[in-house]
C-alpha cells in the first residue's frame, strides 16, 4: 500500500509560518491516480480535514484555513506539501498527511503525524 512519511512540524510563535512536507512512495496504482489531504487532530477534538488536492491540481480548504494555508504537490519529487502563514494558537495539532485512490471517498493511507504548536 502507500506509504506516507510527514515532516516539518514544529513549534512557532503566532503569525509565523511552516511547511510540513509528505513523502509517499509504495504505490498500488501509477502516482496520477492518487488524491491527497491533510488532515489535523487537537487534543480532545475530532479530526478534521484541513485541506485536499485533487490528481488534476484542484484544491479544498476547510473555512478556518482559507487565505492563510496552501496545498500543493510536487509531482515529480512525488511530495505533497502544505504550506502554512499567519498561524495562530488554534492551529495547534497533530498533522497528518493521507491519499487515497481518486475514484474513492475515504482516505485508506495515512503517515505517522507531524506536531505543529502555535503560542
Amino acid at each position: 500500500q502507500v506509504q506516507l512519511v510527514e515532516s516539518g512540524g514544529g513549534s512557532v510563535q503566532a503569525g509565523g509560518s511552516l511547511t510540513l512536507s509528505c513523502s509517499s512512495s509504495k504505490y498500488t496504482y501509477t502516482y496520477d491516480t492518487y488524491y491527497w489531504g491533510w488532515f489535523r487532530q487537537a487534543p480532545g477534538k475530532e479530526r478534521e480535514e484541513v485541506a485536499t488536492i485533487g490528481s488534476s491540481g484542484s484544491t479544498t480548504y476547510a473555512d478556518s484555513v482559507k487565505g492563510r494555508f496552501t496545498i500543493s504537490k510536487d509531482n515529480a519529487k512525488k511530495i505533497l506539501y502544505l504550506q502554512m502563514n499567519s498561524l495562530i494558537p488554534e492551529d495547534t495539532a497533530m498533522y497528518f498527511c493521507a491519499a487515497r485512490e481518486r475514484w474513492c471517498v475515504r482516505y485508506p493511507y495515512w503517515g505517522q503525524g507531524t506536531q505543529v504548536t502555535v503560542s
